[in-house]
């Protein structure tokens, strides 16, 4: 029997082809590598971004909230499951726009001439600065480097290992998220690879 999860995920597939990812304690959806939607076993979630926000909250839908232990972590998805079940013609048109804003979204952060550190998920000025003076100049190079060398070049910089959420963050940037959609699972493999090479 279908749960609703996989009625959510199914009404989500015919929008084109699609990719899946644990993520949040549900599932991301992407499509063209842009993720646009979150899927939990109760409710389904899609991207926000430039006028559809006010859309989705002039229509009553609600940011989802990631409780994470003592942290909640709101992030621009809204809650659609209500306008599903009463309005599917509008559902489809915001599930359509939050495709495009994603995609779109997606290629202009990583077209060259627009890509900055700063500009990745989760990065901002100062750990772009602090990323440069450990030798990673430049998103093709911290891409290439991947997330667990440059923690590891950032921490000999500074002489010191540094918080390892830093090393989630390097990481979500590189996989295109917030780091704390990353799994349990994939931060302790990347903390694993990282004291490999540091033994």
């Amino acid at each position: 029997m279908a749960s609703i999860k996989d009625d959510y995920l199914n009404y989500l597939s015919k929008f084109g082809p699609q990719e899946k990812r644990s993520m949040f304690g549900g599932t991301g959806v992407f499509i063209n590598s842009a993720m646009f939607a979150i899927v939990t076993p109760t409710s389904m979630y899609i991207r926000g971004g430039d006028a559809l926000d006010d859309k989705l909250t002039a229509v009553g839908c609600e940011k989802f909230r990631h409780i994470k232990k003592s942290k909640t972590a709101t992030v621009n998805y809204y809650e659609i499951k209500n306008l599903f079940l009463t309005n599917q013609e509008l559902c489809n048109q915001f599930v359509e726009e939050s495709i495009a804003f994603s995609c779109r979204d997606k290629h202009f952060k990583s077209s060259e001439s627009n890509r900055r550190l700063r500009d990745l998920p989760n990065m901002r000025l100062t750990l772009e600065r602090m990323v440069k003076k450990a030798g990673v100049l430049d998103v093709d190079t911290f891409f290439n480097v991947g997330a667990v060398n440059v923690f590891r070049r950032v921490c000999e910089h500074n002489g010191q290992e540094l918080d390892h959420k830093l090393l989630w963050i390097f990481a979500g940037a590189i996989h295109g998220g917030h780091w704390q959609l990353l799994s349990e699972d994939h931060k302790q493999q990347l903390l694993d690879e990282y004291r490999q090479q540091t033994l």
